[in-house]
Formats: C-alpha cells, structure tokens, sequence
C-alpha cells in the first residue's frame, strides 16, 4: 500500500502543521493507525516522544543528520517529532517531515504536550 504524497496533520497546543508522509511501511502503518492523540514527553531539548500501544515495521538507518520538522520511529514503538537540527548517532525509520517546521520549537514549548495526528 503506497502512501506517497499523502499528508497528515499534527495539532499541538491549537498550532496545525502538515506532515508529508514517507513512501514506505512505516508511514502507511502509522497512517492506518490515525487519528490519534498522543501525549509526548520532552527529551534532550530537540524531540517529542511517545511510545504508541502497538509496533510498526521499521527499517531504522542512521541519517546523520536530524532535521527539525522530521517524523520518526525510534525501534518499532516510538514516535518522535524533532524539533531542532542535529547531528545524530542513532538510526530511525522515516515516517514524515513537517512541511514548514519554522515555528515548531515555540508550538511545542518546553515539558510534555498533548499531540494529535490525523489524515487530510
């Protein structure tokens, strides 16, 4: 089931962006699972995370490089939404990138948010 250049939604504290799905496994298993609210906990002063109740394909590689704004699957489980570039030396599954990711950093704040993801 191919999901390329289908969209999803994130909602956090009234801020609405748009997340352009990859075209892989991972994406399409997360699309099916929306919509969704999830709450996310701060780690490292660059990401949101939250552990969903059930797994995902993966196929984690190291990118490198974080860029704010990208959608990720830490191992199987683990939703995480960054929210600032870095360099990284862990590997993820792509499921998105945020299309505009300017202003994420002051949407998500500092602590935990409540997040909602859902289809177009």
């Amino acid at each position: 089931m191919s999901r390329s250049g289908s969209t999803a939604f994130l909602t956090i504290n009234g801020s609405q962006l748009a997340i352009e799905l990859a075209d892989n496994d991972t994406a399409a298993a997360f699309a099916a699972m929306l919509p969704m609210q999830v709450e996310m906990s701060e780690l490292n002063g660059n990401e949101k995370y939250a552990y969903l109740g059930e797994t995902l394909p993966s196929n984690a590689s190291n990118p490198g490089t974080i860029e704010a704004g990208d959608l990720m699957l830490y191992g199987d489980n683990c939703l995480v939404v960054f929210y600032e570039s870095h360099p990284t030396t862990y590997s993820y599954t792509r499921i998105g990138k945020i299309t505009d990711a300017s202003g994420l950093k002051a949407i998500v704040d500092s602590g935990s948010v409540n997040a909602s993801f859902a289809l177009d």
